[in-house]
C-alpha cells in the first residue's frame, strides 16, 4: 500500500510542498527496503530445486515479460511516442520483478559466503561509486542487495524476539516519529534520488567520501525505520491480512493507472492543494491498492499475472513403470544383518522427507509478493508429498 501511495504523488507535488516532500522521504526511507527484506526472508528455502525454478519462472519472469509489453504499450499510448520494447531495461515498477529474479537465483550463493550482509553492503557501496549499466535494473539490484541478503539470514526466532521485545514496542513509535521530524528538517535541501538507489555518485554529483558517508548513514536510518515498522505490524488477523497473499496484483496493476493519471493530468486539480492534495491522493492510492486486490479484479487479471504455462506452472505428469513383483528369499541361518532393516528404513525415510526448512517456493510461492495461487499454497510441504522409493 505504501508503494502504491508513493506512486500516486507526482514529483511536481512532492517538490512543491515541504510537508509532502517530508512525507515522501519518510516513506521512501524504509518502504522498499522493508519490502525487499521480506522478499529475502521468504526466499530462505530457495535452493534451486526444479519445482522452485518452475515457480520462479512462472511467478516472476513470465509476469515481468507480460507487463513489460503492457507498460511499454501504455507509455507509448499516453505519452504519444513510438512503441519501444526493451526487455532488458525494466519499465516503471517492473524493475522489482527483474531484481527479484536475479536476487533469488543468487540465494544459494549467499549461504556459503562468510559474513554475507557486510559483503552485500560492500557490493552496494561499490556499485554506487561505479557506473553500472541499467540492464535488468542493475544499479537497484546491487544497491538494494543488502536488504535482500539480510532477509535471507533472518530466522523466525529473530523476528519473534524483535516483535516480543517490550522496549522495542515502546521505542518503535518514537523512532518513526523522529524519522518524520528529521525528514521535515532535511526536506528543503535533500535530493529524493538518494533513496531511489538507481543513481550513483556521478549522477548525484558528489565526491566519493561524502557519498559513502551518506550511504552508511542511510543504512543505519533505514535499519531503524524498518525494524520499528515491523515491530508495529499488528499480530492479530485483520481484514487486510488476506490481501497480503495477493500483493502481486495491486503492485503490477497500479502502475498502469498511475502512468495514465500522470500523463493525462487526472491529478492536476489536486496539485495546487499541497498537503491536502497529497492526503486526497493518499486516500485514492490506498483505495486503489485494496480494489486491485479484490477477487473480481484478480479473476480478470489472472491470465496476465498468473498466466497458465503447461509444463512450467505445473510439472508434467510422469508415467512410472509398474513395479515388478520381487520374490523374497529367506536368509540363511546366521547371515541376517540386524541393522539392514533399520538402514533401509532410514534411507527410505530420508527420501520421503527430503531437506528440511521452510521453502520460499512452498510457503510463499515464486514471487515473494503473493498471488492468488500462492494463497492456496500456504502450508504446502517443501518436498513432494508422494513418497519416492529409496
Amino acid at each position: 500500500m505504501l508503494v502504491v501511495i508513493g506512486h500516486t504523488w507526482p514529483m511536481g507535488l512532492v517538490e512543491g510542498s515541504r510537508t509532502v516532500k517530508a512525507a515522501y522521504l519518510w516513506i521512501a526511507s524504509f518502504h522498499m527496503p522493508a519490502f525487499i527484506l521480506l522478499s529475502g526472508y521468504l526466499s530462505r528455502g530457495f535452493t534451486g530445486r526444479p519445482d522452485q525454478v518452475r515457480r520462479l519462472l512462472a511467478g516472476v519472469l513470465v509476469p515481468y515479460l507480460v507487463f513489460e509489453v503492457l507498460y511499454s504499450a501504455v507509455e507509448a499510448t499516453v505519452w504519444h511516442k513510438p512503441y519501444r520494447l526493451t526487455l532488458t531495461e525494466p519499465t516503471f515498477v517492473c524493475w522489482f520483478l527483474a531484481a527479484l529474479f536475479v536476487w533469488r537465483l543468487t540465494a544459494p550463493v549467499w549461504r556459503v559466503v562468510p559474513w554475507p550482509v557486510p559483503v552485500a553492503a560492500l557490493i552496494s557501496l561499490a556499485a554506487g561509486t561505479s557506473t553500472p549499466g541499467h540492464d535488468l535494473a542493475l544499479p537497484r539490484v546491487l544497491m538494494f542487495l543488502p536488504w535482500f541478503v539480510l532477509g535471507l539470514t533472518l530466522e523466525p526466532a529473530h523476528l519473534a524476539r524483535l516483535r516480543a521485545n517490550g522496549w522495542a514496542r515502546w521505542c518503535a513509535p518514537a523512532v518513526l516519529t523522529a524519522g518524520a521530524a528529521a525528514a521535515y528538517a532535511l526536506a528543503p535541501g535533500t535530493d529524493v534520488h538518494w533513496l531511489w538507489m538507481s543513481y550513483g555518485q556521478a549522477d548525484l554529483g558528489v565526491a566519493t567520501t561524502p557519498y559513502l558517508l551518506v550511504r552508511l548513514a542511510l543504512f543505519a536510518v533505514t535499519a531503524l525505520m524498518t525494524a520499528a515498522f515491523l515491530v508495529l505490524v499488528p499480530r492479530r488477523t485483520l481484514w487486510l491480512t488476506a490481501l497480503g497473499a495477493v500483493t502481486l496484483y495491486p503492485y503490477l496493476l497500479h502502475g498502469l493507472l498511475a502512468t495514465a493519471a500522470h500523463a493525462y493530468g487526472w491529478d492536476a486539480p489536486l496539485r495546487p492543494l499541497g498537503p491536502l492534495g497529497a492526503a486526497l491522493l493518499t486516500a485514492l492510492g490506498a483505495a486503489a491498492a485494496v480494489l486491485l486486490s479484490t477477487a473480481p479484479v484478480r479473476w480478470l487479471a489472472r491470465p496476465l499475472v498468473e498466466p497458465p504455462l503447461p509444463g512450467v506452472t505445473r510439472p508434467r505428469a510422469k508415467t512410472r513403470p509398474r513395479a515388478r513383483p520381487r520374490t523374497r528369499t529367506r536368509p540363511e541361518s546366521g547371515s541376517a544383518d540386524p541393522g539392514a532393516a533399520g538402514a533401509a528404513g532410514g534411507l527410505a525415510t530420508g527420501a520421503v522427507s527430503g531437506p528440511g526448512g521452510l521453502g520460499a517456493g512452498a510457503v510463499q510461492g515464486p514471487s515473494g509478493l503473493g498471488t492468488a495461487g500462492e494463497a492456496r499454497d500456504q502450508g504446502e510441504p517443501s518436498e513432494p508429498s508422494e513418497p519416492r522409493t529409496a
